[in-house]
């Protein structure tokens, strides 16, 4: 047989089996789900991005015709849920939460992760934005943030700030605030959402900048005081909040987000077909409602503009946590 009718041959078969592999693909998205979604949260089981993600889950039931199942894997600032989720089979049963901690700040702050964020997830849709908020205990005498950043600077490193965890994008937030004004916080970190504002709760420590997810119930219920928000606008939740760059700090607009990524090597055809299906629950009033109570807005965006806006947002966070001298820390 001459070297020619070899390669030919070779290219046959080469083309033969790629054929094959679109074909599967194609008739596996077509018949996609036909068992249910595991949706991974990287978080605590009743923590603000679990519920909304929860609430999301719960609308994709009757479109998929199978139960989108949350599985909560908390722990380790998001590094254990999102381990599980680049290590599943990429055949579109897994999907995991995305949050700015777990993929665009660990990066940064890790000297070594069991997972990449650009090379082991493939985005889906972002599905919100959640904007940030200083809330501090009632008892804290303060009615803004001038009043914090006087009473810092009279208590230099004394005036204690929580957070979800040490690299964890609260913790960032008041990084960011400490370098914007000038003062100096105690950093109190602890083990994920629920502790921290427990503590917050209870006065052992005197504010938290975080999503307005997590403090929005108890705002609302006069159990904590919310001084301002974050976001280049006023909250659609709180109106009656100012915000940060109305008040002269616009370099301290921040925005927590969440976004749906499946494994790396999904089909695209499924990816597609979950994004469409997301981004048409999103603009249900009911769901747009739902997730706006707790303190979310509701984004429905491409694969691609997803993945352009993480790149963005890692960008943006490595230089606050060189400035902050976390690069590599952990």
């Amino acid at each position: 047989m001459s070297t020619l009718c070899s390669i030919r041959i070779l290219a046959i078969v080469c083309a033969l089996a790629i054929s094959t592999s679109v074909g599967a693909q194609s008739r596996a998205a077509q018949d996609y789900p036909n068992r249910p979604v595991r949706m991974i949260v990287p978080q605590a089981a009743g923590s603000g991005v679990d519920l909304m993600t929860r609430i999301i889950a719960q609308k994709l039931a009757d479109p998929l015709g199978q139960q989108v199942v949350v599985e909560n894997r908390p722990g380790a600032n998001g590094i254990i849920g999102l381990e599980v989720a680049a290590k599943s089979k990429p055949d579109g049963y897994t999907m995991v939460l995305g949050v700015p901690s777990s993929l665009t700040m660990n990066p940064f702050i890790y000297k070594s992760l069991p997972y990449d964020t650009f090379r082991d997830f493939a985005p889906v849709i972002q599905t919100s934005t959640n904007t940030f908020g200083m809330a501090v205990n009632p008892s804290l005498p303060v009615r803004s943030v001038k009043d914090v950043i006087a009473l810092a600077k009279s208590r230099p490193g004394q005036l204690m700030h929580g957070s979800f965890g040490t690299g964890n994008m609260t913790h960032l937030a008041a990084e960011l605030l400490s370098q914007q004004s000038g003062i100096r916080l105690l950093h109190v970190p602890f083990k994920g959402e629920t502790p921290s504002l427990v503590a917050l709760l209870s006065g052992e420590i005197a504010l938290m900048l975080t999503p307005m997810q997590a403090f929005a119930p108890y705002v609302r219920a006069g159990k904590l005081k919310l001084l301002v928000t974050c976001g280049d606008k006023r909250s659609i939740a709180f109106p009656d909040a100012p915000s940060m760059a109305e008040l002269g700090y616009p370099n301290m607009v921040m925005t927590g987000w969440s976004g749906i990524l499946a494994p790396a090597g999904t089909p695209q055809e499924i990816i597609n077909k979950m994004q469409q299906e997301v981004a048409r629950q999103l603009l249900v009033p009911e769901t747009r409602d739902n997730l706006i109570q707790q303190g979310a807005e509701p984004v429905a965006s491409s694969p691609e503009q997803f993945a352009a806006f993480i790149k963005s947002e890692a960008a943006k966070w490595s230089k606050v946590i060189k400035a902050a001298g976390l690069e590599h820390t952990q």
